[in-house]
Protein backbone atom coordinates (compact mmCIF):
# COMPACT_ATOMS: atom_id res chain seq x y z
CA UNK A 1 0.00 0.00 0.00
CA UNK A 2 1.02 3.44 -1.00
CA UNK A 3 1.99 6.09 2.14
CA UNK A 4 3.40 9.23 2.19
CA UNK A 5 6.39 10.24 3.83
CA UNK A 6 8.31 12.87 1.91
CA UNK A 7 7.37 16.54 1.23
CA UNK A 8 8.12 17.64 -1.81
CA UNK A 9 7.36 21.50 -1.26
CA UNK A 10 9.72 22.09 1.74
CA UNK A 11 11.93 19.79 -0.01
CA UNK A 12 11.99 22.18 -3.52
CA UNK A 13 11.88 25.50 -1.21
CA UNK A 14 14.96 24.29 1.65
CA UNK A 15 16.41 23.30 -1.55
CA UNK A 16 16.77 25.99 -3.61
CA UNK A 17 17.31 27.91 -0.78
CA UNK A 18 20.86 26.11 0.32
CA UNK A 19 21.74 26.80 -2.92
CA UNK A 20 21.06 30.32 -3.30
CA UNK A 21 23.20 30.03 0.09
CA UNK A 22 26.17 28.49 -1.86
CA UNK A 23 26.10 30.87 -4.79
CA UNK A 24 26.88 34.14 -2.00
CA UNK A 25 30.10 31.78 -0.48
CA UNK A 26 31.63 32.23 -3.72
CA UNK A 27 30.90 36.04 -4.43
CA UNK A 28 28.09 35.14 -6.73
CA UNK A 29 29.35 32.85 -9.43
CA UNK A 30 29.45 28.87 -8.90
CA UNK A 31 29.49 25.85 -10.91
CA UNK A 32 26.96 23.14 -9.40
CA UNK A 33 27.74 19.47 -10.87
CA UNK A 34 24.38 17.69 -10.93
CA UNK A 35 23.85 14.63 -10.56
CA UNK A 36 21.26 11.70 -10.93
CA UNK A 37 18.51 12.62 -13.27
CA UNK A 38 16.86 16.09 -13.89
CA UNK A 39 13.79 14.73 -15.39
CA UNK A 40 11.90 11.76 -14.90
CA UNK A 41 13.74 10.91 -11.56
CA UNK A 42 11.52 7.70 -10.81
CA UNK A 43 14.22 5.97 -8.63
CA UNK A 44 13.81 8.70 -6.24
CA UNK A 45 9.86 9.12 -6.59
CA UNK A 46 10.17 5.57 -5.80
CA UNK A 47 12.26 5.58 -2.81
CA UNK A 48 11.07 8.70 -1.13
CA UNK A 49 7.31 8.74 -1.59
CA UNK A 50 6.19 12.10 -1.87
CA UNK A 51 8.76 12.93 -4.07
CA UNK A 52 7.33 14.24 -7.77
CA UNK A 53 9.55 12.57 -10.61
CA UNK A 54 10.14 16.49 -11.98
CA UNK A 55 11.29 17.99 -8.15
CA UNK A 56 14.45 19.07 -8.90
CA UNK A 57 13.49 20.83 -12.28
CA UNK A 58 11.17 22.26 -10.46
CA UNK A 59 13.51 23.47 -7.84
CA UNK A 60 15.09 25.25 -10.68
CA UNK A 61 12.67 27.01 -11.76
CA UNK A 62 13.07 28.82 -7.93
CA UNK A 63 16.11 30.05 -9.36
CA UNK A 64 14.94 30.14 -13.06
CA UNK A 65 16.50 33.78 -13.65
CA UNK A 66 20.34 33.04 -12.30
CA UNK A 67 21.17 30.12 -13.59
CA UNK A 68 22.04 28.67 -17.25
CA UNK A 69 22.79 24.81 -17.98
CA UNK A 70 26.08 23.54 -19.51
CA UNK A 71 25.67 20.08 -20.54
CA UNK A 72 28.43 17.39 -20.91
CA UNK A 73 28.87 15.05 -23.50
CA UNK A 74 32.05 12.13 -23.59
CA UNK A 75 33.14 12.40 -27.61
CA UNK A 76 33.91 8.26 -26.79
CA UNK A 77 30.67 7.74 -25.67
CA UNK A 78 29.13 9.39 -29.10
CA UNK A 79 31.66 7.10 -30.81
CA UNK A 80 30.68 4.20 -29.22
CA UNK A 81 26.91 5.21 -29.65
CA UNK A 82 26.64 4.74 -25.84
CA UNK A 83 22.86 3.68 -25.41
CA UNK A 84 20.97 5.31 -22.11
CA UNK A 85 19.54 1.86 -20.94
CA UNK A 86 15.98 3.37 -19.21
CA UNK A 87 15.17 5.79 -22.54
CA UNK A 88 16.71 3.32 -25.11
CA UNK A 89 18.74 6.50 -27.02
CA UNK A 90 21.49 7.43 -27.47
CA UNK A 91 23.66 9.84 -25.66
CA UNK A 92 23.88 12.32 -28.34
CA UNK A 93 19.96 12.05 -29.05
CA UNK A 94 19.27 12.75 -24.93
CA UNK A 95 21.55 15.83 -25.38
CA UNK A 96 19.42 17.51 -27.91
CA UNK A 97 16.19 15.64 -25.53
CA UNK A 98 17.38 17.57 -22.63
CA UNK A 99 17.81 20.56 -24.43
CA UNK A 100 14.30 20.49 -25.61
CA UNK A 101 13.07 19.67 -22.05
CA UNK A 102 15.27 22.56 -20.18
CA UNK A 103 13.72 25.29 -22.90
CA UNK A 104 10.79 23.61 -22.58
CA UNK A 105 10.69 25.10 -18.81
CA UNK A 106 12.44 28.17 -20.02
CA UNK A 107 15.37 27.50 -18.81
CA UNK A 108 18.52 28.69 -20.22
CA UNK A 109 21.07 26.10 -22.00
CA UNK A 110 24.06 27.86 -22.74
CA UNK A 111 26.10 25.73 -24.51
CA UNK A 112 27.41 21.66 -24.76
CA UNK A 113 30.88 20.86 -24.10
CA UNK A 114 32.44 17.94 -25.24
CA UNK A 115 35.08 16.03 -23.27
CA UNK A 116 37.93 14.17 -23.80
CA UNK A 117 37.48 15.53 -27.27
CA UNK A 118 40.39 13.10 -29.55
CA UNK A 119 38.90 14.30 -33.18
CA UNK A 120 36.63 11.52 -33.44
CA UNK A 121 34.75 11.50 -36.56
CA UNK A 122 31.54 10.83 -35.29
CA UNK A 123 32.24 13.45 -32.06
CA UNK A 124 32.79 16.28 -34.57
CA UNK A 125 29.96 15.11 -36.59
CA UNK A 126 27.63 15.84 -33.69
CA UNK A 127 29.73 19.09 -33.08
CA UNK A 128 28.72 20.58 -36.53
CA UNK A 129 24.93 19.35 -35.87
CA UNK A 130 25.00 21.40 -32.80
CA UNK A 131 26.95 24.48 -34.33
CA UNK A 132 23.91 24.31 -37.14
CA UNK A 133 21.34 24.44 -34.71
CA UNK A 134 22.67 27.29 -33.13
CA UNK A 135 24.20 25.63 -30.23
CA UNK A 136 27.13 27.19 -28.57
CA UNK A 137 30.22 23.81 -28.63
CA UNK A 138 33.24 23.92 -26.45
CA UNK A 139 36.21 21.24 -26.42
CA UNK A 140 37.79 20.05 -23.44
CA UNK A 141 40.54 17.19 -24.03
CA UNK A 142 41.90 13.80 -22.83
CA UNK A 143 44.69 14.96 -20.17
CA UNK A 144 47.27 12.30 -19.47
CA UNK A 145 47.33 11.00 -15.70
CA UNK A 146 44.07 12.24 -14.45
CA UNK A 147 42.93 13.07 -11.80
CA UNK A 148 46.28 11.83 -9.95
CA UNK A 149 48.81 14.03 -12.09
CA UNK A 150 47.41 17.23 -10.49
CA UNK A 151 50.39 19.69 -11.24
CA UNK A 152 49.90 18.64 -14.49
CA UNK A 153 46.16 19.08 -14.48
CA UNK A 154 46.37 22.68 -13.19
CA UNK A 155 48.88 24.25 -15.88
CA UNK A 156 48.79 24.91 -19.55
CA UNK A 157 49.18 21.03 -20.26
CA UNK A 158 46.37 20.26 -18.44
CA UNK A 159 43.09 22.59 -18.10
CA UNK A 160 44.79 25.66 -19.98
CA UNK A 161 44.18 23.16 -22.72
CA UNK A 162 40.62 23.04 -22.75
CA UNK A 163 38.62 25.85 -24.44
CA UNK A 164 36.67 28.57 -21.70
CA UNK A 165 33.49 28.10 -21.84
CA UNK A 166 31.25 31.44 -21.80
CA UNK A 167 28.64 31.98 -19.49
CA UNK A 168 26.48 34.76 -17.87
CA UNK A 169 25.06 34.17 -15.27
CA UNK A 170 25.52 33.26 -11.04
CA UNK A 171 24.64 29.52 -11.42
CA UNK A 172 25.92 27.44 -13.84
CA UNK A 173 24.31 24.04 -13.86
CA UNK A 174 26.57 20.93 -15.27
CA UNK A 175 24.71 18.08 -16.34
CA UNK A 176 25.15 14.83 -18.48
CA UNK A 177 23.16 12.24 -20.36
CA UNK A 178 24.38 9.82 -18.02
CA UNK A 179 27.91 8.91 -15.42
CA UNK A 180 31.30 8.87 -16.81
CA UNK A 181 31.02 12.43 -19.37
CA UNK A 182 32.68 14.63 -16.94
CA UNK A 183 30.91 16.92 -15.29
CA UNK A 184 32.99 17.07 -12.50
CA UNK A 185 36.02 18.03 -15.01
CA UNK A 186 34.34 20.70 -16.79
CA UNK A 187 33.61 22.05 -13.32
CA UNK A 188 37.27 22.58 -12.18
CA UNK A 189 38.56 23.39 -15.63
CA UNK A 190 36.06 26.82 -15.00
CA UNK A 191 37.43 27.09 -11.83
CA UNK A 192 40.71 27.35 -13.50
CA UNK A 193 40.13 29.02 -16.04
CA UNK A 194 38.07 31.82 -13.94
CA UNK A 195 41.07 32.41 -11.68
CA UNK A 196 43.15 33.23 -14.24
CA UNK A 197 40.96 35.60 -15.51
CA UNK A 198 40.81 37.11 -11.69
CA UNK A 199 37.39 35.56 -11.60
CA UNK A 200 35.64 34.75 -7.99
CA UNK A 201 33.76 31.40 -8.60
CA UNK A 202 33.30 28.05 -6.80
CA UNK A 203 32.05 24.29 -7.19
CA UNK A 204 29.85 22.12 -4.74
CA UNK A 205 27.61 18.77 -5.82
CA UNK A 206 24.63 17.99 -6.01
CA UNK A 207 23.70 14.26 -5.52
CA UNK A 208 20.71 13.44 -3.89
CA UNK A 209 22.04 9.97 -2.86
CA UNK A 210 23.26 8.45 -0.78
CA UNK A 211 21.25 10.65 1.44
CA UNK A 212 24.36 12.47 3.49
CA UNK A 213 22.45 12.88 7.05
CA UNK A 214 20.67 9.78 6.72
CA UNK A 215 21.96 6.00 8.88
CA UNK A 216 24.81 4.12 6.34
CA UNK A 217 22.24 1.33 6.83
CA UNK A 218 19.25 2.92 6.37
CA UNK A 219 17.40 1.01 3.21
CA UNK A 220 17.00 4.65 1.33
CA UNK A 221 20.73 4.46 1.16
CA UNK A 222 20.94 0.48 0.99
CA UNK A 223 18.55 1.15 -2.30
CA UNK A 224 21.22 3.33 -4.17
CA UNK A 225 23.62 1.50 -3.79
CA UNK A 226 21.26 -1.42 -5.74
CA UNK A 227 20.84 0.93 -8.02
CA UNK A 228 24.40 1.72 -8.88
CA UNK A 229 24.99 -2.05 -8.24
CA UNK A 230 26.27 -1.77 -12.29
CA UNK A 231 29.02 1.09 -11.27
CA UNK A 232 29.87 -0.61 -8.08
CA UNK A 233 29.13 2.26 -5.79
CA UNK A 234 29.85 1.66 -2.06
CA UNK A 235 28.10 3.97 0.87
CA UNK A 236 30.59 3.94 3.62
CA UNK A 237 31.22 7.10 6.41
CA UNK A 238 32.82 9.81 5.28
CA UNK A 239 36.26 10.15 7.20
CA UNK A 240 36.92 13.28 5.93
CA UNK A 241 34.37 14.71 7.47
CA UNK A 242 34.43 12.54 10.33
CA UNK A 243 38.04 14.38 11.13
CA UNK A 244 37.22 17.77 10.10
CA UNK A 245 34.02 17.72 12.66
CA UNK A 246 33.71 15.00 14.79
CA UNK A 247 30.05 14.22 12.51
CA UNK A 248 29.38 10.77 11.24
CA UNK A 249 28.06 11.80 7.29
CA UNK A 250 27.08 9.10 4.78
CA UNK A 251 29.00 9.57 1.19
CA UNK A 252 30.36 7.34 -1.29
CA UNK A 253 33.60 5.27 -2.31
CA UNK A 254 34.00 7.56 -5.83
CA UNK A 255 33.48 10.98 -3.81
CA UNK A 256 35.86 9.88 -0.79
CA UNK A 257 38.52 8.23 -3.27
CA UNK A 258 38.65 11.39 -5.43
CA UNK A 259 38.50 14.17 -2.80
CA UNK A 260 42.35 14.60 -1.79
CA UNK A 261 42.94 15.22 -5.36
CA UNK A 262 39.93 17.64 -5.55
CA UNK A 263 41.49 19.34 -2.52
CA UNK A 264 45.09 19.52 -4.15
CA UNK A 265 43.61 21.08 -6.91
CA UNK A 266 41.37 23.38 -5.35
CA UNK A 267 45.03 24.38 -2.93
CA UNK A 268 47.02 24.96 -6.54
CA UNK A 269 44.25 26.96 -7.71
CA UNK A 270 43.13 29.15 -4.95
CA UNK A 271 45.89 28.25 -2.50
CA UNK A 272 43.57 26.44 0.08
CA UNK A 273 40.64 24.25 -0.18
CA UNK A 274 36.80 25.89 0.43
CA UNK A 275 36.12 22.21 1.78
CA UNK A 276 37.31 20.02 4.48
CA UNK A 277 35.30 16.85 3.25
CA UNK A 278 33.43 15.56 0.19
CA UNK A 279 29.93 15.81 2.15
CA UNK A 280 31.22 19.55 2.86
CA UNK A 281 30.70 19.87 -1.40
CA UNK A 282 27.02 18.83 -1.58
CA UNK A 283 23.90 20.94 -1.45
CA UNK A 284 21.52 17.96 -0.96
CA UNK A 285 18.22 18.69 1.27
CA UNK A 286 16.59 15.43 0.94
CA UNK A 287 17.27 13.78 4.22
CA UNK A 288 15.34 16.87 6.23
CA UNK A 289 12.14 16.12 4.36
CA UNK A 290 11.52 13.13 4.84
CA UNK A 291 8.54 12.89 7.78
CA UNK A 292 7.87 9.16 7.73
CA UNK A 293 10.92 7.19 8.38
CA UNK A 294 8.82 3.81 8.07
CA UNK A 295 7.07 4.93 4.95
CA UNK A 296 10.25 5.39 3.27
CA UNK A 297 12.18 2.32 4.54
CA UNK A 298 8.88 0.28 3.36
CA UNK A 299 9.18 1.77 -0.22
CA UNK A 300 13.21 1.92 -0.33
CA UNK A 301 12.91 -2.17 0.94
CA UNK A 302 10.33 -2.83 -2.39
CA UNK A 303 12.97 -0.58 -4.69
CA UNK A 304 15.63 -3.01 -3.52
CA UNK A 305 13.40 -6.05 -4.40
CA UNK A 306 12.39 -4.62 -7.97
CA UNK A 307 15.80 -3.86 -8.61
CA UNK A 308 16.96 -7.63 -7.87
CA UNK A 309 14.23 -8.79 -10.26
CA UNK A 310 15.29 -6.47 -13.16
CA UNK A 311 18.87 -7.49 -12.74
CA UNK A 312 17.83 -10.95 -12.76
CA UNK A 313 15.93 -10.23 -16.36
CA UNK A 314 18.64 -8.18 -17.58
CA UNK A 315 21.42 -11.65 -17.62
CA UNK A 316 17.99 -13.86 -19.03
CA UNK A 317 17.55 -11.29 -21.74
CA UNK A 318 21.49 -11.53 -22.28
CA UNK A 319 21.74 -7.76 -21.42
CA UNK A 320 23.89 -8.19 -17.90
CA UNK A 321 26.74 -10.92 -16.59
CA UNK A 322 24.66 -11.49 -13.56
CA UNK A 323 27.53 -9.73 -11.69
CA UNK A 324 24.96 -7.02 -10.72
CA UNK A 325 21.94 -9.04 -9.57
CA UNK A 326 24.19 -11.01 -7.27
CA UNK A 327 25.72 -8.30 -5.65
CA UNK A 328 21.82 -6.91 -5.19
CA UNK A 329 20.98 -10.26 -3.62
CA UNK A 330 24.26 -9.89 -1.21
CA UNK A 331 22.50 -6.70 -0.41
CA UNK A 332 19.36 -8.10 0.22
CA UNK A 333 20.64 -10.76 2.29
CA UNK A 334 22.93 -8.28 4.62
CA UNK A 335 20.01 -6.57 5.05
CA UNK A 336 16.96 -9.04 5.60
CA UNK A 337 14.98 -8.64 2.78
CA UNK A 338 12.92 -11.28 0.89
CA UNK A 339 10.56 -11.18 -1.47
CA UNK A 340 7.67 -11.31 0.90
CA UNK A 341 7.65 -8.09 1.39
CA UNK A 342 6.37 -7.77 -2.20
CA UNK A 343 3.04 -9.70 -1.45
CA UNK A 344 2.25 -8.95 -5.12
CA UNK A 345 5.43 -11.75 -6.17
CA UNK A 346 3.36 -14.61 -3.78
CA UNK A 347 -0.47 -13.60 -5.55
CA UNK A 348 0.98 -13.82 -9.50
CA UNK A 349 3.05 -17.38 -8.63
CA UNK A 350 -0.30 -18.38 -6.86
CA UNK A 351 -2.58 -17.54 -9.57
CA UNK A 352 -0.36 -19.12 -12.07
CA UNK A 353 -0.06 -22.32 -10.50
CA UNK A 354 -4.03 -22.40 -10.13
CA UNK A 355 -4.46 -22.25 -13.98
CA UNK A 356 -1.49 -23.63 -15.46
CA UNK A 357 -1.26 -20.41 -17.53
CA UNK A 358 1.55 -17.20 -16.57
CA UNK A 359 -0.31 -14.40 -14.66
CA UNK A 360 0.01 -11.04 -12.90
CA UNK A 361 -0.82 -9.41 -9.48
CA UNK A 362 -1.35 -5.47 -9.24
CA UNK A 363 -1.37 -4.00 -5.86
CA UNK A 364 -3.95 -1.65 -5.56
CA UNK A 365 -3.71 1.62 -3.27
CA UNK A 366 -6.01 0.35 -0.65
CA UNK A 367 -3.93 -3.28 -0.31
CA UNK A 368 -6.28 -5.54 -2.36
CA UNK A 369 -4.34 -7.45 -4.87
CA UNK A 370 -5.88 -8.07 -8.24
CA UNK A 371 -4.53 -11.02 -10.66
CA UNK A 372 -4.89 -11.59 -14.36
CA UNK A 373 -3.96 -14.47 -16.43
CA UNK A 374 -2.93 -15.11 -20.10
CA UNK A 375 -5.86 -16.88 -22.19
CA UNK A 376 -7.18 -17.12 -25.69
CA UNK A 377 -7.91 -13.82 -26.30
CA UNK A 378 -5.81 -11.93 -23.56
CA UNK A 379 -2.04 -11.86 -21.84
CA UNK A 380 -1.51 -11.82 -18.38
CA UNK A 381 -1.03 -7.91 -17.85
CA UNK A 382 -3.98 -7.15 -20.11
CA UNK A 383 -6.19 -9.50 -18.16
CA UNK A 384 -4.76 -7.99 -14.71
CA UNK A 385 -5.33 -4.40 -15.82
CA UNK A 386 -8.82 -5.06 -17.07
CA UNK A 387 -9.65 -6.79 -13.47
CA UNK A 388 -8.10 -3.74 -11.89
CA UNK A 389 -9.61 -1.29 -13.55
CA UNK A 390 -13.54 -3.18 -12.68
CA UNK A 391 -12.61 -3.47 -8.91
CA UNK A 392 -11.26 0.46 -8.99
CA UNK A 393 -14.64 0.95 -10.42
CA UNK A 394 -16.75 -1.08 -8.22
CA UNK A 395 -17.84 -3.13 -11.33
CA UNK A 396 -18.65 -6.66 -11.23
CA UNK A 397 -16.69 -8.79 -11.85
CA UNK A 398 -18.25 -10.76 -14.35
CA UNK A 399 -19.03 -7.78 -16.46
CA UNK A 400 -17.36 -7.97 -19.86
CA UNK A 401 -15.72 -4.54 -20.36
CA UNK A 402 -14.93 -5.58 -24.11
CA UNK A 403 -16.95 -7.47 -26.33
CA UNK A 404 -15.38 -10.59 -27.74
CA UNK A 405 -16.67 -8.98 -31.14
CA UNK A 406 -14.19 -5.85 -31.07
CA UNK A 407 -11.11 -8.14 -29.68
CA UNK A 408 -11.66 -10.97 -32.21
CA UNK A 409 -11.10 -8.32 -35.15
CA UNK A 410 -8.09 -7.02 -34.03
CA UNK A 411 -6.58 -10.22 -33.11
CA UNK A 412 -6.65 -11.09 -37.10
CA UNK A 413 -5.35 -7.77 -38.03
CA UNK A 414 -2.24 -8.66 -36.16
CA UNK A 415 -1.94 -12.97 -37.08
CA UNK A 416 -3.25 -11.74 -40.50
CA UNK A 417 -2.30 -8.69 -41.94
CA UNK A 418 0.20 -7.67 -39.58
CA UNK A 419 2.87 -10.91 -39.61
CA UNK A 420 2.26 -11.49 -35.61
CA UNK A 421 2.61 -14.97 -34.04
CA UNK A 422 0.62 -13.82 -30.98
CA UNK A 423 -3.21 -13.08 -31.00
CA UNK A 424 -3.50 -12.08 -28.13
CA UNK A 425 -4.11 -8.09 -26.86
CA UNK A 426 -0.82 -6.12 -25.46
CA UNK A 427 -2.29 -3.62 -22.97
CA UNK A 428 -1.91 -0.57 -25.07
CA UNK A 429 -4.34 -2.33 -27.89
CA UNK A 430 -6.60 -3.34 -24.69
CA UNK A 431 -7.06 0.50 -24.00
CA UNK A 432 -7.29 1.51 -26.98
CA UNK A 433 -10.23 -0.94 -27.71
CA UNK A 434 -11.71 0.27 -24.22
CA UNK A 435 -11.68 3.85 -25.32
CA UNK A 436 -13.64 2.91 -28.47
CA UNK A 437 -16.07 0.87 -26.32
CA UNK A 438 -15.99 4.22 -23.69
CA UNK A 439 -17.80 6.40 -26.28
CA UNK A 440 -21.08 4.05 -25.85
CA UNK A 441 -20.99 2.35 -23.33
CA UNK A 442 -21.06 4.23 -19.60
CA UNK A 443 -19.88 0.99 -18.00
CA UNK A 444 -16.55 1.19 -19.82
CA UNK A 445 -16.47 5.09 -19.95
CA UNK A 446 -16.25 5.04 -15.88
CA UNK A 447 -13.62 2.15 -16.04
CA UNK A 448 -11.70 4.05 -18.20
CA UNK A 449 -11.65 6.97 -15.70
CA UNK A 450 -9.60 4.80 -12.88
CA UNK A 451 -6.81 4.64 -14.66
CA UNK A 452 -4.93 7.57 -12.62
CA UNK A 453 -5.43 5.40 -9.46
CA UNK A 454 -2.86 2.83 -10.88
CA UNK A 455 0.01 5.04 -10.15
CA UNK A 456 2.23 3.76 -7.75
CA UNK A 457 0.84 0.41 -7.67
CA UNK A 458 2.96 -2.59 -7.26
CA UNK A 459 3.06 -5.11 -10.19
CA UNK A 460 4.70 -8.83 -10.54
CA UNK A 461 4.58 -10.84 -13.79
CA UNK A 462 5.67 -14.53 -13.51
CA UNK A 463 7.20 -14.32 -17.08
CA UNK A 464 9.00 -11.52 -18.72
CA UNK A 465 6.30 -9.30 -20.15
CA UNK A 466 6.37 -7.83 -23.89
CA UNK A 467 8.11 -4.19 -23.82
CA UNK A 468 4.54 -2.81 -25.14
CA UNK A 469 3.59 -4.08 -21.91
CA UNK A 470 5.95 -3.02 -19.69
CA UNK A 471 5.84 0.50 -21.65
CA UNK A 472 2.10 1.00 -21.03
CA UNK A 473 2.75 -0.06 -17.65
CA UNK A 474 5.46 2.24 -16.75
CA UNK A 475 3.58 5.08 -17.91
CA UNK A 476 0.57 4.68 -16.25
CA UNK A 477 2.80 4.79 -12.94
CA UNK A 478 2.96 1.36 -11.71
CA UNK A 479 5.96 -0.39 -10.33
CA UNK A 480 6.76 -3.57 -12.44
CA UNK A 481 8.70 -6.86 -11.61
CA UNK A 482 8.94 -9.82 -13.38
CA UNK A 483 10.03 -13.40 -13.26
CA UNK A 484 13.57 -14.08 -15.30
CA UNK A 485 11.35 -16.96 -17.07
CA UNK A 486 10.16 -16.74 -21.04
CA UNK A 487 6.81 -17.50 -21.41
CA UNK A 488 7.82 -19.41 -24.76
CA UNK A 489 11.14 -21.80 -25.78
CA UNK A 490 11.37 -19.64 -28.89
CA UNK A 491 15.39 -18.09 -28.63
CA UNK A 492 14.51 -14.93 -30.07
CA UNK A 493 11.68 -12.61 -28.02
CA UNK A 494 11.05 -9.24 -29.26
Amino acid sequence: MFKIGFDNDKYISLQSEKIKERIGKFNGKLYLEFGGKLFDDYHASRVLPGFEPDSKIRMLLQLKNQAEVVIAINAADIEKNKVRGDLGITYDQDVLRLIDAFRKFGIYVGSVVMTRYMSQPAAEAFIQRLSGLGIRVYKHYTISGYPSDVAKIVSEEGFGKNEYIETSRSLVVVTAPGPGSGKMATCLSQLYHDHKRGISSGYAKFETFPIWNMPLKHPVNIAYEAATADLNDVNMIDPFHLEAYGITTVNYNRDVEIFPVLEAIFKRIYGSSPYKSPTDMGVNMAGYCIFDNEAVKEASRAEIIRRYYNACCDVKRGLADGKEAEKIKIIMDSASITEDERPVIKAALQKARDTGAPAAAIELPDGKIITGKTSSLLGAASAMLLNALKALAGIDDSRTLISPDIITPVMELKTGHLGNKNPRLHTDEILVALSICAASDPVASLALKQLDKLRNCQVHSTVIISFADLSVLKKLGTYVTCEPIYETKSLYHK
